[in-house]
């Protein structure tokens, strides 16, 4: 098996190589950057240039499945350039990929895997959202996950199996926004944001990477949510985080006033709630390693 990962170089992207390669399962990739090229066992690098439709017609070359994550961050400031960034970037790299796979003989690729994220669902405290719900985009985050969706759809007219994992907040200690949690907590200016009553869905890296392997091995069709059985409000998130590190909290809430006057559209970050279940992707027989906080953490972060 062989499998074609666009966005490998990244935090998920390196989490999911390391699972391919512990399952004896060969890695191309793409990238931007030519001085990331390499090529070695089981592990070769293609360039692409997704703003311009450009892409190496032999990252196809014996591959199996397909996997992306390509999409600028979301954690830089929302600027209106910015914002068009986030969603040119993830809607390029699907219509490039689409593009190219028209010009090779595909017969032999059986699964599409695409990274999408929680994000789409809108902000709410009381809804317990499954992938079956109903409705409509509601801010800049649900609407670029929207519109990334629906390019992953566009791919529909291939012969292989299409599936759309909706990724929460991931824990690592290796980036993205548990080490930017982590920060404040260790110098002792840690807190909760707004209420701290917002739900906070998130996945252990390691279950992350599985569940894409397993996606594709699998050849699962659908959407599905990339998230632990347990979501945490933020509130809880933040003591939990601070009781592993030994810290005391002795600032009081963020409010969301000061969030939303500092960062602007951004804080929908920090401040936006969605409790997401994860039945779905359980019913199809994956089995995660972290169902609960605080063990994900100690994983993380574990005492000296």
């Amino acid at each position: 098996m062989k499998v074609l990962i666009t966005g490998a170089t990244g935090l998920v992207g390196n989490a999911i190589v390391n699972e391919c390669h512990k399952n004896n399962i060969a890695v191309n990739f793409l990238t931007t950057r030519k001085d990331k090229i390499v090529t070695k066992e089981n592990y070769s690098g293609f360039y692409w240039n997704p703003d311009k439709k450009e892409i190496d017609l032999n990252c196809f070359k014996g591959v199996t499945a397909i996997i992306n994550l390509a999409g600028a961050s979301i954690s830089k400031r929302w600027t209106s350039s910015y914002k068009k960034e986030i969603l040119t970037s993830r809607i390029n790299s699907l219509k490039t990929l689409n593009s190219g796979l028209l010009k090779v003989d595909s017969s032999a690729i059986t699964s599409f895997v695409s990274a999408s994220a929680i994000g789409i669902y809108p902000n709410s405290i009381k809804k317990f959202y499954s992938e079956d719900d109903q409705f409509k985009a509601d801010g800049f985050l649900s609407e670029v996950v929207t519109a990334w969706e629906n390019e992953v759809d566009n791919l529909k007219g291939f012969n292989f199996s299409l599936a759309k994992i909706r990724i929460g907040l991931v824990m690592s200690n290796k980036g993205g926004a548990l080490p930017e949690m982590v920060k404040p907590i260790k110098l002792f200016v840690g807190s909760a944001f707004g209420s701290g009553k917002q739900w906070q869905s998130w996945i252990h890296i390691k279950d992350l990477a599985k569940l894409f392997v397993f996606a594709i091995k699998n050849e699962l069709n659908g959407v599905y949510n990339g998230v632990a059985s347990n979501p945490v409000t933020n509130e809880k998130l933040v003591s939990k985080v601070a009781a592993i590190l030994g810290k005391p909290l002795v600032f009081p809430k963020v409010p969301a006033s000061i969030l939303k006057l500092i960062l602007g559209e951004m804080s929908a970050l920090l401040l936006d709630s969605q409790r997401v279940s994860n039945k779905k992707i359980l019913e199809e027989g994956f089995k995660f390693k972290y169902l609960n906080v605080c063990p994900a953490l100690e994983s993380l972060y574990p005492k000296k």
